[in-house]
């Protein structure tokens, strides 16, 4: 399968923006009242971290595969 430059872009740009926005997201999750109950986490905290973790390997996945489409275009 041949990827143009275009498309090579728009992958290593997806996995740029999703290190631009998980990490925050995951921030905000962890400031949040719910994601505690004294002292201990909670399924808010745990499911979101499991989103989160999914949502970076993948887009850490797809901006691999820009990175090296692009390279070879």
């Amino acid at each position: 399968m041949v990827i143009t430059k275009r498309w090579a872009v728009f992958l290593a740009a997806v996995g740029v923006w999703t290190w631009v926005i998980w990490p925050r997201f995951g921030l905000a999750i962890w400031q949040d009242d719910r994601s505690f109950t004294g002292g201990r986490p909670t399924a808010f905290l745990l499911i979101h971290a499991v989103l989160i973790g999914a949502s970076l390997a993948i887009g850490t996945t797809v901006g691999v595969l820009g990175v090296k489409a692009w390279r070879k275009s």
